[in-house]
């Protein structure tokens, strides 16, 4: 396949549209299901070089949720305990234990549950049936993987009525050193940002303490592999391998910081006692049941708690989950990554990584108060690297 015909660009005013090889060049894809559009091949596209670079890097499978062209979490697969199991929705799966890439795909769906909703996924591997039968249960737009079991394939090919996109991408397609496109009228140019991003990327330590766990080494690489493929400016918080809280877009380094952050004490807060057993109502359904956890953490747009609320999401009045309880809970929760696609300006988005449980720190450096920040990491006795690379992606 040279060209695929979408339905329309970014909206539906934008046509034609359409995706295609220059010099007449087949696609790397097949779509095996589905028909997917502009934003969903973007997140496809990115998603894909994201677990793969991951799997590469670390030797796991890796997977990933994507939504509007930057991830919503990425991860490794690693073993899921019983607490985790349950705050990311996963306790009820049947054979999660004997699939690598199911926990994977567990992991960086449950992260960020609310930012997921609608995803595009990524899978490192090939497909099998148990993370066929997770992703079909889920709001998703679609999958990119480079393979599917037959039974995998069916599964998903049975989903939103039959529509469900499903795309196989090539594992061997390496694209060109050059890359253009067009914005007004006018062509971009510039050479790919090929990267490699490995444990030889934190070696400059520039703070007083020097030793990184390898969990750290682990977990900053998961983080800065992310950052290459979010929108900038952003920063990822890192934790047990896989992206907890990701930061994306943002004008200010602190803003993504605190956007970060607060999305990392969300997903450590779901594991909390109180919240795990909260009396969520069985005729909830899953989007519903996210809305009413982050409500009971995060205190929006409504209190679940108050009268007359709480009947709608649970079976009997939880007590609410106050500042106190929630920063003592927290303050348990160390050792957690911090990688930023920049560098940071100012010592105020060390003291936001702290306050989130942050001990390794990863930047570029080359900033004028660079000695400022070093000084803020001292305080606390995080240890902090200069990569000396930059990872703006748009």
């Amino acid at each position: 396949m040279k060209e695929f015909e979408l339905k329309y660009g970014c909206n539906p005013n934008q046509k034609p549209a359409r995706i295609f090889m220059e010099g007449g060049k087949d696609l790397p894809i097949e779509i095996l299901n589905g028909r997917p559009g502009y934003i969903n091949f973007l997140d496809a596209l990115n998603s894909w070089q994201l677990v793969k670079e991951l799997k590469a890097a670390l030797g796991l499978p890796a997977a990933a949720s994507f939504k509007h062209v930057s991830p919503t979490s990425a991860a490794l697969a690693l073993p899921l305990d019983d607490r985790l199991k349950k705050a990311v929705f996963a306790d009820d799966v049947k054979g999660l234990d004997d699939s690598p890439l199911a926990c994977a795909y567990a992991r960086a769906r449950g992260t960020d549950r609310l930012c997921s909703f609608g995803d595009w996924v990524a899978l490192s591997d090939e497909c099998d049936a148990v993370t066929a039968r997770m992703i079909k249960r889920e709001v998703s737009d679609g999958v990119i993987a480079p393979a599917y079991t037959p039974k995998a394939l069916e599964i998903l090919r049975s989903k939103r009525g039959g529509s469900y996109n499903v795309v196989r991408i090539d594992p061997d397609y390496v694209p060109e050193e050059t890359e253009r496109k067009q914005v007004f009228g006018v062509t971009f140019e510039q050479g790919r940002n090929n990267s490699v991003i490995s444990a030889d990327t934190l070696k400059n330590i520039v703070t007083e303490n020097k030793t990184y766990p390898p969990e750290a080494v682990r977990d900053l690489i998961v983080s800065l592999i992310t950052l290459k493929y979010t929108q900038s400016n952003s920063v990822c918080y890192a934790y047990d391998g896989q992206a907890i809280g990701v930061g994306a877009g943002q004008q200010s380094r602190i803003h993504c910081t605190r956007l970060a952050g607060t999305k990392a004490d969300t997903w450590f807060l779901r594991q909390a006692d109180k919240v795990l057993s909260l009396p969520l109502r069985s005729d909830l359904g899953r989007p519903e049941r996210d809305n009413a956890i982050d409500s009971y953490i995060n205190k929006n747009e409504e209190d679940v708690c108050a009268e007359g609320n709480w009947q709608k999401y649970f079976t009997c009045r939880p007590e609410p989950f106050t500042s106190e309880e929630q920063k003592a809970f927290l303050s348990t929760r160390t050792g957690a990554s911090l990688g930023s696609d920049a560098f940071f300006p100012f010592g105020d988005s060390i003291e936001r990584a702290h306050a989130s449980g942050v001990m390794y720190v990863s930047e570029p450096g080359g900033s004028i108060r660079d000695d400022d920040v070093i000084d803020t990491c001292n305080k606390y006795g995080m240890v902090m690297s200069f990569s000396g690379l930059r990872l703006f992606h748009h």
